[in-house]
């Protein structure tokens, strides 16, 4: 077994299981940020793209004088719209392929006690693929349901924000346990969805009081990998707006916001997937809170070694 193993089948109150996230990306952050550039690589390349038509495109409709009746600039539309498209798609595919892989590892890392192996991961993702389309599709329908839910909510004064809010960490975390469901006890569709809201409903406050501690440590270290870009594009926009370079038609300029947009887009992205591994930290909580398999398999080892 690894020296490293932090067991996750454990009964913990709710300090201990931010502790033990915590304590598993200690262990496990840079075997899982190897594991994940290379799951995404061509998800990165993508985002540099996208990055790029967006920032031109914005910065080309920035620099057009519609004061004096000028068209529009076709190409740079193009660009815009180009990189819109590309953007959702990124974001739609990189968040499958997050949850997949960030579920899989989690799983992958309990089964085998912190031995971890990317063909396992990978196979692990095939053998689930048909249920994880399924899922998505399912999911999609919620999200829709969601935002019509949300649009009604912004009418209700501060309580509309509130409900909002716990919606959100709501879905999430039916989203997050239900993934685990399916990777780590290996259930149909149906039985996975069916635990992910019994988890979720049946420890409501817990669940969201997770979701806002986890988002908020998140969004942190969201802000410390973009902190470095941010302070780069800072100094340049006050530089050159002192020596009165011309920002929206500068390729440098553009060159540079491409970089910081791309840094805060892939940062989004993957603390998205750290979220992912918070879920599944939290699922073996609940798991063996509901149905004590490992504390009872200790049990009876000990009977068996007296």
């Amino acid at each position: 077994m690894n020296e490293k193993y932090i067991e996750l089948r454990t009964r913990n109150t709710f300090g201990d299981i931010i502790n033990t996230y915590f304590l598993f990306l200690k262990h496990n952050f840079k075997t899982y940020t190897n594991l994940y550039l290379r799951y995404n690589a061509i998800s990165i390349i993508l985002t540099l793209i996208c990055s790029y038509l967006l920032v031109t495109g914005f910065m080309g409709l920035a620099s057009q004088d519609f004061r004096f009746g000028m068209g529009n600039n076709v190409a740079t539309e193009s660009y815009f719209i180009a990189g819109a498209i590309i953007l959702f798609l990124i974001l739609f595919v990189t968040s499958l392929i997050n949850f997949s892989f960030s579920s899989a590892y989690v799983a992958d890392y309990v089964k085998y006690e912190g031995d971890i192996a990317s063909k396992r991961i990978w196979k692990s993702i095939l053998e689930n693929l048909s249920t994880i389309i399924v899922f998505i599709l399912i999911g999609a329908l919620l999200v829709v349901a969601y935002m019509i839910i949300t649009m009604v909510l912004a009418f209700i004064p501060l309580l509309g924000m509130l409900a909002q809010y716990g919606l959100n960490f709501t879905l999430s975390a039916v989203f997050g346990l239900t993934f685990m469901s399916i990777f780590s006890t290996r259930k149909s569709i149906g039985d996975a969805l069916s635990e992910g809201f019994s988890f979720t409903m049946s420890n409501f406050w817990r669940i969201v009081l997770f979701g806002l501690v986890i988002g908020i440590l998140n969004f942190m270290i969201s802000m410390l990998i973009i902190s470095i870009p941010s302070v780069i594009i800072g100094v340049y926009v006050y530089f050159s707006v002192e020596s009165n370079v011309d920002l929206a038609t500068s390729t440098f300029a553009t060159l540079v916001f491409t970089i910081g947009f791309a840094a805060f887009l892939l940062s989004f992205i993957y603390t998205q997937a750290l979220s992912q591994i918070a879920y599944g930290i939290l699922y073996y909580n609940l798991n063996e809170l509901k149905y004590n398999v490992f504390l009872q398999k200790k049990i009876d080892q000990i009977g068996i070694n007296e």
